[in-house]
């Protein structure tokens, strides 16, 4: 199933910018960064729930959000893209 991952990160001091930085490096792991603080990850249910459980631990639930869109299987008809950064489907071999 395809999520969607947003989040908020208060970084007014260092350890905000810290967990700003562990949010991020943790969602690069599971799918791809569409914009600043939102990624897309093509996940399983088990996967799902690791990834969710991993990013609670590192937010701060006074200063901070997690937002988890879950969009499921038939995800192409649900997204809609414009403006300058080129789309890319989830499912194709992804080239670093």
């Amino acid at each position: 199933m395809l999520v969607l991952i947003t989040y908020d990160v208060n970084t007014a001091d260092a350890a905000g910018r810290k967990r700003l930085r562990r949010i991020a490096k943790e969602c690069v792991n599971y799918g791809q960064r569409v914009q600043a603080s939102v990624f897309e990850c093509l996940l399983d249910a088990a996967q799902y729930k690791l990834l969710q459980a991993k990013l609670c631990a590192l937010i701060d639930y006074q200063k901070d959000s997690l937002r988890f869109y879950l969009l499921g299987n038939n995800y192409n008809s649900k997204i809609e893209h414009f403006g300058c950064r080129p789309s890319y489907d989830p499912q194709e071999a992804l080239i670093v």
